[in-house]
């Protein structure tokens, strides 16, 4: 169970994960050796899972996001396929999901052209998947892996 306390440093650590310990400390109040050993040990609890650079797509020619629902030949998860469609190295999420299709995937490629392709070759070459249906973004108002963090 976390305290208020360590839902504030979480909450902090999520705006920006590279700030420095004695700042968190001052923020919540607390010794840097205390808020260190909170920290460490969310980390070894789990509840911390990694930490991550979030990189710029338009740096690296990435601006287009689809969507991308996919139907396989077997009904219900089949792991094997979720990590073939995770694999791929355009894609940066793979759900499994409830209704008609079985896994939703998100991907991120230069443009249409470039997904044409993904969709083509990389996602439908796997032997599972039987078919595809596309949305692609043309504006994104919200992109994040935060967790609200309510105390």
């Amino acid at each position: 169970m976390l305290d208020e306390i360590s839902l504030k440093i979480l909450k902090i650590l999520q705006e920006k994960a590279r700030i420095p310990n004695v700042e968190v400390a001052r923020q919540v109040e607390m010794a840097p050796s205390a808020v260190l050993e909170r920290i460490r040990k969310m980390e070894r609890q789990g509840v911390i899972d990694g930490y991550e650079v979030r990189l710029n797509p338009e740096q690296f020619d990435r601006r287009q996001i689809a969507f991308v629902e996919v139907r396989t030949r077997s009904v219900g998860d089949r792991p094997e396929t979720g990590r073939s469609l995770a694999a791929v190295p355009e894609v940066q999420e793979v759900h499994y999901v409830a209704g008609e299709d079985c896994y939703l995937v998100k991907l991120r490629v230069a443009d249409t052209a470039e997904l044409a392709v993904v969709i083509r070759e990389k996602i439908a070459g796997i032997h599972e998947v039987v078919a595809t249906r596309t949305a692609t973004v043309l504006r994104t108002y919200k992109e994040t892996a935060r967790i609200p963090i309510r105390f």
